[in-house]
C-alpha cells in the first residue's frame, strides 16, 4: 500500500471518491461507486470492494447478501487524485438487477461493434449453454454432451497439426481460431474460466523466471 497515494487523495465535501468498478478480465466498465476512507482501507485490507452507500448512508461491503463479490486487482487513482479505477475479477454480476454491467441503457447506441475479447466470448459461450438457442452450433455441441465436445477439441488439434506440418499459415490461423474455440467450449461446460488459465499461465511464467533468476547467481 502506497501511503503517500493515499494521503494525496482528495474527497468531495462527504468524504467520499467515486470509484469507477472496471472487469480486470474483460476491460469492460461495470459500475460506479463511492467510497470513504473507511471503507477504502478495508477494500485495501481485505482484498474485496468495500463501498459507502449512500443511500443506506453505511459501508457496504459488494456481494455480502448476493455472493456477488469483487475480488480486486488493482487500484489507481487519476492525474487528479479525486477518482479511482478500481479493477476486479468478478465473482457474479456486478449489477443488482442480475445484468454482468450496470451500464446498459444505451443514450447513444454504438456505431461500430463492440470489440472482441476472449472473455467476451466466452460469456456468450456460458449464455448459450444456459439457453440453448435452436439453430446455433454451440448449443448443439452442449446438448450432446462432454464426448461430443472432447471429440471436437481433438479433430480440430490434428487439423492444426496437419495445417502447421505444411507450413501453410493461413490454414493454420483458421484452425487454430477453431480449437481456441472448441477449447472455450470445453472450458465452459466444465466450469473453467479464462482467468483460471491465465493464472496458470502466468505461474508458470513466474516460476520460469525465478529459475533463471536462480541460475544466473
Amino acid at each position: 500500500m502506497d501511503r503517500d497515494i493515499l494521503d494525496k487523495l482528495k474527497y468531495d465535501s462527504n468524504g467520499l471518491i467515486p470509484a469507477a468498478v472496471t472487469d480486470a478480465d474483460g476491460g469492460g466498465l461495470l459500475m460506479l461507486a463511492y467510497m470513504n476512507r473507511e471503507s477504502l482501507e478495508i477494500t485495501l485490507r481485505e482484498g474485496y470492494t468495500c463501498f459507502w452507500s449512500r443511500s443506506r448512508r453505511e459501508l457496504w461491503r459488494k456481494g455480502e447478501t448476493s455472493g456477488n463479490r469483487q475480488q480486486v486487482v488493482s487500484i489507481t487513482a487519476d492525474c487528479d487524485f479525486d477518482a479511482l479505477e478500481v479493477r476486479v475479477r468478478k465473482l457474479g454480476p456486478a449489477c443488482h438487477t442480475g445484468a454482468e454491467s450496470c451500464f446498459f441503457n444505451e443514450l447513444l447506441p454504438r456505431t461500430e461493434p463492440e470489440a472482441f475479447s476472449i472473455q467476451g466470448l466466452y460469456e456468450l459461450l456460458l449464455g448459450r449453454r444456459e439457453t440453448k438457442p435452436e439453430g446455433s452450433y454451440t448449443s448443439y455441441l452442449f446438448e450432446k454432451g462432454l464426448d461430443k465436445i472432447l471429440k471436437k477439441v481433438g479433430e480440430e488439434s490434428t487439423e492444426v497439426i496437419i495445417a502447421a506440418h505444411a507450413r501453410d499459415k493461413r490454414e493454420t490461423v483458421y484452425e487454430l481460431a477453431d480449437l481456441a474455440y472448441h477449447a472455450l467450449v470445453l472450458m465452459a461446460e466444465l466450469g473453467i474460466t479464462p482467468a483460471e488459465v491465465r493464472d496458470e499461465l502466468a505461474g508458470r511464467h513466474i516460476i520460469d523466471r525465478k529459475v533463471k533468476q536462480e541460475k544466473m547467481t
